[in-house]
């Protein structure tokens, strides 16, 4: 009987495409802060900083993740047509997305030009995704909520850079794809989840991006539609607390996960949704809807927080481990 053969440094030491959730997360928060800011809740400094933070952890996490590539074998197109991890190298041009239509304040040609190719690559990259899933098989318990994020999420922030920058067409039918893939990829996600096994421990994290949809394309209808509450806005707000609610149900199951840094799949649905509740508090304006919103504020700065500071002790321990 032989011994089963040894992993490869192309298993143990690439840079998996889930460290792009980094990033992504990192940026949703610093849109989370802008908001406090819009509403008068916090000076725009903190925003800033976050801001900041964001572009820094993308490039490091990018380049990061090309020099492994190029450094310990395989290859990015292997990578990319991998059924577990290939949905996240859309958080490259998302994440883009989010940090370049901010910037474009300060350099609007320049800013909507870079957001434009990002946008570009996002839609293309979410247009091959659907392809390889119509060409190549797989088994559906490698499916994911991550599979909304070149589908749905990628759509939803064309959407909401659109409509930062006025381009109201484009906006609109952003989120009509999002919405249309939303409806298509929900249904074959709850399916998976609900008559076949229990994911594997690493990926139960991802069944978060699960509520991201309503308060993404929240937060992307109010960039388009000039921040107003209309019939469309309702209907997202309904959906979005029932799918909130969904997630604090499965708080215990999450709970008992070893912490990995598939946590970061909880960020950005916790920082849109914390966008998106902002955003709605501030319109009703009714008693102590201060105290509301900065009590989502903070709830969502502490989990990113402690994800962020637990996965530094985990990328810590893991060097110290390697020496």
């Amino acid at each position: 009987m032989t011994s089963p053969p040894r992993q490869t440094a192309r298993e143990t030491a690439r840079a998996p495409l889930s460290s792009l959730g980094i990033p992504f997360g990192l940026s949703g928060l610093a849109g989370t802060w802008t908001m406090a800011g819009v509403t008068s809740l916090a000076t725009q400094i903190i925003a800033e900083g976050l801001w900041m933070l964001a572009a820094a952890a993308w490039i490091a996490v990018v380049a990061n993740y090309l020099w492994r590539s190029h450094n310990h074998g395989g290859s990015i197109r292997e990578d990319l047509r991998d059924p577990v991890q290939g949905a996240f190298a859309s958080l490259a041009p998302t994440s883009a997305m989010l940090i370049c239509t901010h910037y474009a304040q300060q350099l609007p040609l320049a800013g909507r030009i870079i957001t434009g190719v990002f946008m570009a690559i996002g839609l293309l990259f979410g247009a091959w995704f659907l392809a390889q899933l119509a060409l190549r098989e797989r088994s559906i318990d490698a499916i994911h909520a991550g599979y909304l994020l070149p589908t749905v999420a990628a759509a939803f922030i064309v959407g909401q850079s659109a409509g930062t920058f006025g381009w109201t067409l484009l906006g609109e039918a952003a989120i009509a794809v999002g919405i249309l893939f939303w409806l298509v990829l929900g249904t074959i996600i709850l399916a998976r989840m609900a008559f076949r096994p229990a994911p594997p421990a690493a990926l139960l994290p991802t069944f978060a991006i699960f509520s991201a949809p309503p308060a993404v394309a929240g937060n992307a209808w109010f960039a388009v539609n000039g921040g107003r509450v209309d019939l469309v806005e309702t209907m997202l707000l309904g959906t979005f607390v029932v799918l909130i609610l969904v997630q604090l149900m499965m708080l215990g199951a999450y709970w008992r996960l070893p912490f990995t840094l598939g946590f970061w799949a909880f960020t950005f649905t916790a920082a849109s949704s914390g966008t998106y509740t902002v955003h709605w508090l501030a319109l009703w304006g009714g008693p102590g809807y201060a105290v509301w919103a900065w009590l989502a504020i903070g709830l969502v700065t502490l989990l990113i927080g402690s994800i962020a500071v637990r996965s530094a002790a985990l990328l810590a321990a893991r060097n110290r481990r390697a020496t």
